[in-house]
């Protein structure tokens, strides 16, 4: 019997890509020399080349931070690989607009700083919630134990979750790759969620987006999933043992278990 749920945080309760792309937006508009879309077309694809340039790009890919939220984190957490990206994250979040807008035509490195910070500061007032979010917590929280279960820099997530208060006050635990020390999928940390909750696999269910981190990682730790399919995608090799389009359709799934 299920008495537990996992969610996954980033593009399942949180929009952190409609976060990224009105951040973007935003910060595109104030460039009178570029057309936005460009711009905003040029950085992503340098910040994207830039990131797996890096000797850090390995752990970022284990715990699970990407080039966007390079752009406005500081990663300044406890450890030597975070204090490796802390090091160079400045200087990325430069290079990736100062590269973006090269590729537009124009070439000023004081632009590409402010642009930079401009980009931070637009993201930080951006924290998109799915309109469904809170009605689907507050109809499971009565009921099931919530563990929130999300990869990434313990600074950056946490900075998501206090610019919405809201959702962590929902959740009785927490958990956050960059302070486990591994990320979705690896079985570990799932392992580590299950013990948190005190729960055996048969008694969680895990609710994400990504085939390849959550569903992933659920499906080798023999835990019941549900992958939210937001964009349409086709089913890979990875399996979901439930598949819906938006959060709200997970509520009869779960609460007919």
């Amino acid at each position: 019997m299920i008495s537990t749920i996992f969610f996954d945080l980033d593009d399942t309760l949180l929009w952190d890509k409609q976060s990224i792309k009105k951040s973007f937006e935003n910060t595109c508009l104030t460039v009178s020399q570029c057309n936005p879309q460009q711009l905003e077309d040029a950085v992503r694809a340098e910040a994207d080349q830039l990131y797996k340039s890096y000797p850090t790009y390995p752990f970022t890919q284990m715990i699970g931070i990407n080039p966007f939220e390079g752009l406005w984190g500081t990663f300044n957490d406890p450890g030597k690989s975070f204090q490796a990206l802390h090091s160079i994250i400045k200087d990325y979040q430069h290079q990736a607009w100062h590269n973006g807008l090269k590729t537009c035509g124009v070439d000023d490195s004081k632009l590409a700083e402010e642009l930079a910070k401009r980009f931070i500061t637009e993201r930080k007032k951006r924290p998109f919630v799915y309109q469904d979010t809170f009605y689907v917590l507050d109809a499971l929280k009565s009921n099931y134990q919530l563990l929130l279960l999300t990869n990434g820099a313990p600074s950056l997530q946490r900075m998501k979750l206090a610019i919405t208060p809201e959702i962590a006050k929902r959740f009785d635990h927490i958990i956050i790759s960059g302070e486990f020390g591994k990320g979705k999928p690896d079985p570990a940390i799932f392992e580590h969620a299950l013990e948190k909750a005190h729960v055996s696999p048969s008694q969680a269910m895990m609710i994400g987006d990504n085939l390849m981190t959550d569903i992933l990682g659920a499906n080798r730790s023999g835990i019941k999933n549900i992958w939210i399919n937001h964009h349409n995608q086709q089913i890979t090799a990875v399996k979901p043992t439930y598949e819906v389009k938006s959060l709200i359709e997970i509520l009869p799934i779960i609460l007919n278990k």
